[in-house]
C-alpha cells in the first residue's frame, strides 16, 4: 500500500479515536487505536518530511488523547493533500 493512502487511513482512524473519547466510548476508542498503531508499520517513513516522521513516532501518545489525536488527523490529511505526489512512494 502506498504511503498517501495509508496516511490517509491512519488520519481517519486518528479521527475515530477523538470523536470515540469524546463521546465516552473507550473501547471504540480502544480499537481504532490499534488499526493507527498497525498502519503505523506500514508507512516508509524515508519518504515523509521530517516532521511527519517525528509525528508518527508519536502516534502512541496520541491515541490516548482526544485533541491530540484530532490534531495528529489534520496534520497528517494535509501533509497527504499538499504533497500527493510525494507521499505516494
Amino acid at each position: 500500500m502506498n504511503n498517501k493512502l495509508v496516511l490517509q487511513s491512519i488520519a481517519s482512524d486518528l479521527k475515530r479515536v477523538s470523536q470515540s473519547l469524546q463521546r465516552g466510548s473507550p473501547t471504540v476508542a480502544s480499537r481504532f487505536a490499534q488499526e493507527v498503531l498497525r498502519r503505523k508499520e506500514e508507512v516508509d517513513s524515508s519518504a515523509l518530511a521530517g516532521y511527519i516522521g517525528e509525528l508518527l513516532n508519536h502516534l502512541d501518545q496520541a491515541v490516548t488523547d482526544a485533541e491530540t489525536a484530532q490534531m495528529y488527523s489534520t496534520l497528517l490529511q494535509n501533509y497527504t493533500l499538499r504533497h500527493s505526489s510525494s507521499a505516494s512512494s
